[in-house]
């Protein structure tokens, strides 16, 4: 049987930093490894068996990284979930994984801590500070028997959808972040991007097991923290465009052209396509050349990475990772000439979505590579060029949103007749943008259609801008052209 993730902790010395947060906790890998004993043995005496889901409401802390690791310890299956989710949508994940208890970042997060008042949590304390627990009947399932995570999507259908990551995918991911990043045990990693979602999961969390590096968690993106952070010590940082654009800004605020940090020695942008120009400023901000990656919650985060020594005009997302396969679907939809649905295989490949064996035989070609629903070109170099999005996928400020989960919630208003979401790059990030189509005489307010959104959406969901029309594109069929949108449109 193939080694759990939990594992990795016992690489370290005992004495090596790994986790320091806002609450005020600091741990080395010893503390660490105590931290998950405890929460294990606490897991335990509440009957959370092997083959079990343990769902984790969580924002970042040293609380939270402890229950993915006692999960695995205990060879359940642990589902973390980001706080700042609605009832409904956390509701929707409970009823579709049914986990055998549900863990709160309380202390941490005022969305976690409403959570668990509203289900009926109560808290607990040990080696691993403070947490809110709820048991649950729920019935253990083989098919997760060398699954260490479930992450949840909505998907293209609005429906949430478990991604299954074996812990031989997480193990896989976290050697290659960790290889490609050239992390040791002297770096200390920046980190902001949420557990609950595979980049920082992957990126981040198992990374830095792997290399036995340090991580400064931080719940919440905020710029003065992460500025304080990069010149205090910081050396690795990754993020997203938006969060690289805020921190140029606030550095600019505080006089400065260029970052003075003296540790940073390596930073990526992801999740987001690059701009050249935005590119080339951010280089010129950081002093270094800025990589470029490519991956996908299906994949274990990362696909593609760059690796340049210098800064350069190549914004493609680089050569695939050691262990990962490409391939182009040239006869897929929307593939023309050079251009293809991008393939993947090897050892970040998920198992598939839990308790979805449709979808699961959909997302696969026969000879078992994913189909990721993007399109992308390879140059004559071997790097992947991504050239668009079949799916339809939005990816605002780190966080997936899926157009027709948003789309849902819009046409739930009794003024709206029909509706369609787009994303529209600004400043390096995808903003979410709903057109609704309305009667004249029934005139909906857009005020009350964002509070009408705001408890059934989270907040990233949420739309930017809505834009009222009296009629929407539309094909013969009725259906709607959403290609035709983005003309309506000025940043």
């Amino acid at each position: 049987m193939s080694p759990r993730i939990d594992r990795l902790l016992d690489r370290h010395g005992k004495e090596t930093p790994a986790l320091t947060d806002t609450l005020g906790n600091d741990w080395t890998y010893g503390m660490l490894g105590i931290a998950v004993d405890d929460l294990a043995d606490h897991l335990r005496r509440m009957g959370v068996r092997t083959n079990d889901r343990v769902l984790v409401v969580l924002e970042n802390c040293a609380p939270a990284v402890a229950s993915l690791f006692a999960t695995s310890r205990l060879g359940a299956t642990v589902i973390p979930l980001n706080a700042r989710q609605t009832a409904a949508e956390v509701d929707r994940v409970i009823a579709h994984a049914d986990p055998a208890a549900i863990l709160f970042t309380s202390e941490i997060s005022p969305e976690a801590a409403s959570h668990a008042a509203r289900l009926g949590a109560s808290p607990v304390s040990g080696a691993f500070s403070h947490l809110d627990l709820l048991k649950r009947q729920s019935t253990p399932d083989e098919v997760l028997s060398d699954v260490a995570t479930i992450l949840y999507t909505t998907g293209t259908t609005g429906v949430p959808k478990g991604v299954m990551l074996t812990h031989d995918n997480l193990i896989f991911g976290g050697r290659a972040s960790k290889v490609a990043r050239g992390m040791t045990a002297r770096d200390l990693i920046y980190g902001v991007l949420p557990i609950s979602h595979v980049f920082g999961l992957a990126s981040v969390i198992m990374a830095s097991a792997h290399a036995g590096a340090s991580i400064r968690l931080e719940p919440r993106f905020v710029p003065a923290n992460l500025y304080k952070a990069l010149i205090t010590g910081v050396t690795l940082l990754s993020a997203v465009p938006q969060m690289h654009a805020l921190l140029m800004q606030y550095t600019k605020e505080q006089g400065h052209d260029r970052l003075p940090s003296q540790t940073l020695r390596y930073v990526s942008s992801g999740a987001a396509p690059l701009d050249l120009d935005w590119k080339r400023r951010a280089e010129a901000f950081f002093g270094l050349p800025l990589q470029n990656g490519y991956g996908m919650t299906e994949t274990t985060a990362g696909v593609c990475l760059t690796d340049h020594r210098s800064s350069n005009t190549d914004i493609s997302v680089g050569k695939p990772l050691p262990g990962v396969t490409l391939g182009l679907d040239r006869d897929a939809p929307g593939a023309e000439g050079d251009v293809g649905e991008i393939l993947v295989g090897g050892g970040g490949v998920m198992k598939g979505y839990f308790r979805n064996l449709d979808e699961t035989a959909r997302a696969f070609t026969p000879d078992g590579l994913l189909r990721t629903g993007d399109l992308g070109r390879m140059d004559r170099d071997g790097s992947l060029h991504i050239m668009g999005r079949s799916k339809e996928l939005i990816i605002h400020g780190g966080f997936n949103v899926y157009p027709p989960e948003v789309e849902a919630a819009l046409n739930d208003h009794p003024q709206v007749i029909q509706c369609a979401v787009i994303g529209h790059m600004v400043d390096g990030d995808e903003l979410v943008v709903a057109f609704v189509e309305a009667a004249p005489q029934d005139w909906p307010d857009e005020a009350e259609l964002r509070d009408f959104v705001a408890d059934r959406l989270a907040g990233y969901k949420r739309p930017s801008r809505i834009i009222l029309t009296e009629r929407l594109p539309a094909a013969p069929t009725g259906k709607i052209l959403k290609n035709r949108l983005p003309g309506f449109l000025t940043s």
